[in-house]
């Protein structure tokens, strides 16, 4: 695959505004693991090749361990995450394929027993974020280093 266009020259207002979104991240107090693992269950889903590379070596340097890296894809499978994380990736996967049936009640209402209304917010932010990336990197057919 040939990159198509490199939007970071083309378009640096566009760059600057979704980096302002990603610092946002450091304002919602989570733990870096959990946006690292959000980050990669959202680049599976949209099948982002360069963010699951990048952003699974990010989450190695933060000492995430490979099991659960490589198992994310299926952690509905296992038992290596916490219900926090769990409830995290679930509404992940709602927001990243939210035209299928938007976000249901019980997802809501699932992650609200671990996070309260502004932390619902951020992690909504975040994920949209990551869809951003996605999708932007996608359509210029990004591919990892």
């Amino acid at each position: 695959m040939k990159p198509r266009i490199n939007y970071m020259e083309e378009a640096p207002e566009l760059v600057k505004l979704i980096r302002q979104l990603e610092m946002y991240k450091k304002q919602t107090g989570f733990d870096e693991k959990l946006i690292e693992l959000i980050k990669i269950r959202a680049s599976q889903l949209n099948n982002c090749a360069f963010c699951i590379n990048m952003h699974t070596k990010d989450a190695r340097k933060l000492g995430e361990t490979e099991q659960r890296i490589y198992c994310l894809s299926a952690w509905q499978e296992t038992n290596f995450y916490s219900e926090e994380e769990r409830a995290a990736l679930e509404l992940t996967e709602a927001v990243t394929k939210i035209g299928e049936n938007g976000v249901p009640e019980d997802v809501y209402q699932t992650v609200r027993q671990y996070f309260n209304e502004k932390q619902y917010i951020d992690l909504v932010a975040l994920i949209i974020t990551i869809n951003c990336w996605n999708r932007l990197s996608i359509a210029n057919n990004n591919v990892p280093e």
